[in-house]
């Protein structure tokens, strides 16, 4: 029998963290070693197979400088990406080293929640047949980024596939607008901006043509929804070499 992999958890004590922490105490072929708050002495983690980074943009950095400088695997679900901090990622991954004298390994997730991974799947699929498409993320208040990090990230698979299409921008008249009214726009997508007590994590892609319209929707009301596709990452960054983004590369899907 195979010796567990020891997983550390920054984080620990938000919401999504507590649930890590719990998943992968649950978890018979997982090790929790460390469940680390804000200000916690790191040291504690030393040793760790995986990190596992559930905290925010202002802190995700200097986690993963300091797991993969000590040559751990990185899971991360914190969101604020941008292509500079993925190019600075990419440099602390490569220098990294495990005691086998391989690099470290990084999975970048944008959501764990297996249902919105999957629509960002089917959205790369439909774009191409589609005049129109947009999308509206609807969160809880306390959410500290807007657009999500999955909007986003579905926003920019869904124009890669328009381009590949040759498809152009999607028809909109607008010429008199409140600013902010038709949303942000992420590589010619637009996205929408939902803040409200009583949602939890909701998104739906709008796909229009003449005639119909075909929506893809997610609705997560609980984080154990994320856990699954969590513990898919924790097992598999070791066999994952480089950096990934998008958990959807773990899935096997083709």
């Amino acid at each position: 029998m195979s010796s567990p992999i020891r997983v550390a958890v920054t984080g620990a004590r938000g919401r999504m963290g507590s649930e890590a922490v719990a998943a992968v105490q649950a978890a018979p072929d997982l090790e929790l070693v460390a469940a680390l708050g804000r200000g916690d002495d790191r040291a504690a983690a030393e040793g760790a197979d995986v990190l596992v980074d559930l905290t925010v943009p202002d802190q995700v950095m200097d986690n993963l400088e300091w797991a993969l400088a000590r040559g751990m695997h990185v899971v991360t679900g914190t969101t604020g990406w941008t292509e500079e901090r993925l190019a600075q990622l990419g440099s602390w991954q490569a220098a990294s080293r495990r005691p086998d004298g391989r690099p470290a390994n990084v999975l970048v997730a944008t959501n764990f929640g297996l249902g919105p991974v999957l629509i960002m799947v089917l959205a790369a699929k439909v774009a191409k047949f589609f005049e129109s498409a947009e999308i509206v993320e609807m969160h809880h208040p306390a959410k500290v980024d807007a657009p999500s990090g999955s909007a986003i990230r579905t926003a920019k698979i869904i124009a890669a596939a328009r381009a590949e299409a040759g498809l152009g921008p999607g028809p909109d008249a607008t010429t008199q607008e409140l600013p902010g009214a038709r949303g942000a726009v992420v590589d010619g997508i637009h996205v929408h901006a939902v803040r409200s007590r009583g949602l939890t994590a909701h998104q739906e892609v709008v796909f229009g043509g003449p005639g119909e319209i075909l929506t893809l929707r997610d609705d997560t009301f609980d984080r154990s929804a994320y856990m699954p596709g969590l513990l898919i990452g924790i097992r598999q960054v070791a066999s994952r070499p480089g950096v990934t983004v998008g958990l959807e590369h773990y899935l096997d899907l083709d």
